[in-house]
């Protein structure tokens, strides 16, 4: 199984990673994929001793590659000493069980590759049930019978009879039972989802989702808008559960932003699915924050890579997605890409198309919460008197609306004009009226 890939408790494990190119419909390049796989071996802890690109014009059924393609690959396993070899492509049951057997070690496909560091980054109870839940729908593909011996030959009363239950069908059973549970539960974590949700929109503060390809940014960008601590490191799917915080836009108005777990090119269906109770705040999002890592030669497939799986996010029926992108980590461009960049980007920042920052330095970040803040802000502006008295209230009105003006007339009286949502002037004209 997938979850016995990888023993934690030994030294790291010698492997070697192959990129067949040519079976994505992805643009990016070869190369750039290559190093894409070895990132993702690496965050699993292994210690790649060798990388190659095999170019396939035509997949053969039972390897993959072609016979004369696997046993020079099964040299370069000896030379290596690898005891696993990471195929960066999804491979059948039948194809992995052929390789392991002509390469003598254990052989991971992208789809069980990412699955497994999912397993080591969830810490949340709903983070570990996704996982777990995208495992299996993963694993009950990879029973195949192999062991005649597994079958049980007796009946319960010790009599000799045909072939009863085969431990790979035992193991299927206990596998869909499982996923039935687990379903169950996510379906629960999904309903207090929306009972959470429907409180945030009592408030109501706007939701700001932030989503990117994997090591774009997204939690130092997180970090940065509100102060927190969420763990950012310079490796894919550093963070993976969803991290919510309250934080001040520019002129005092609230909002939520929320820190998702990151995209990548070719994306398991399993995760896709299994996370869809997480994917939903995306979905539910007043604007979606799309960080894209601008000084990578690959950020326009990145793009599309993205895009392509908020394709597959349903959005609520009347609710119009927003999206803006911020082209994060400017500071590692050179001069010249950077003056292109920086005007490609003010262009669009008056359009609320993209915004150019550093999420390291805070460069350009005033800038994107003024931006943010301009796209989220279209409540309806309403007048209000308030009496001298009516200190509390002009508080109320300052923590949950956006003053846009404010005058003081002889009498002392507080003249405000500020942007509130329908449902927090209720809210006020209840309180304070």
């Amino acid at each position: 199984m997938a979850s016995q890939l990888i023993d934690h408790a030994v030294p790291l494990i010698r492997a070697i990673v192959i990129h067949p190119d040519g079976r994505s419909e992805s643009s990016r390049l070869a190369e750039e994929r290559l190093e894409e796989a070895v990132g993702l071996a690496r965050a699993l802890d292994l210690d790649v001793r060798a990388e190659e690109i095999v170019r396939v014009r035509k997949p053969t059924p039972a390897t993959l590659f072609g016979s004369g393609k696997v046993d020079e690959l099964a040299a370069l396993v000896r030379a290596a000493e690898a005891e696993a070899v990471v195929v960066d492509d999804d491979l059948s049951p039948v194809q992995q069980r052929n390789l392991e057997k002509a390469w003598d070690c254990k052989v991971i496909d992208r789809t069980g590759l990412i699955l497994e560091i999912f397993g080591r980054r969830a810490r949340t109870k709903e983070g570990r049930l996704q996982v777990e839940l995208a495992r299996l729908d993963y694993e009950r593909s990879r029973l195949v019978r192999t062991w005649t011996h597994l079958e049980r030959q007796r009946g319960g009363t010790g009599s000799t009879g045909g072939p009863g239950e085969t431990q790979i069908e035992l193991d299927r059973r206990l596998i869909a039972d499982r996923i039935v549970k687990l379903k169950t539960e996510l379906e629960e974590v999904r309903r207090t989802r929306g009972l959470h949700r429907k409180q945030r929109q009592k408030a109501p503060f706007p939701t700001v989702a932030l989503v990117g390809y994997t090591n774009a940014g997204k939690s130092t960008l997180f970090n940065r808008l509100t102060g927190s601590e969420v763990l950012a490191r310079d490796l894919l799917f550093a963070t993976l559960d969803t991290t919510q915080r309250t934080i001040r836009l520019p002129q005092g108005r609230p909002a939520i932003v929320a820190d998702t777990v990151g995209f990548i090119s070719d994306l398991p269906h399993e995760l896709v699915e299994s996370f869809r109770a997480t994917l939903e705040e995306v979905g539910e999002a007043d604007l979606i924050l799309h960080v894209r890592d601008i000084a990578s030669p690959d950020s326009e497939a990145q793009r599309k890579d993205v895009e392509a799986v908020l394709k597959q996010i349903a959005t609520p029926e009347g609710k119009t997605r927003r999206v803006l992108e911020v082209w994060n980590k400017i500071d590692l461009l050179d001069e010249q890409a950077r003056e292109t960049v920086l005007g490609q980007a003010e262009r669009l920042r008056r359009q609320g198309q993209a915004v150019a920052v550093s999420a390291w330095t805070g460069e350009g970040i005033e800038a994107l919460r003024e931006t943010i803040a301009g796209l989220i802000d279209d409540d309806p502006e309403t007048e209000l008197v308030l009496d001298p008295s009516q200190g509390e209230a002009l508080a109320w009105l300052y923590e949950n609306g956006r003053v846009t003006g404010r005058e003081t007339d002889e009498e002392g009286r507080t003249h405000i004009v500020v942007r509130l949502h329908p449902a927090a002037l209720g809210r006020f004209e209840r309180q304070f009226q």
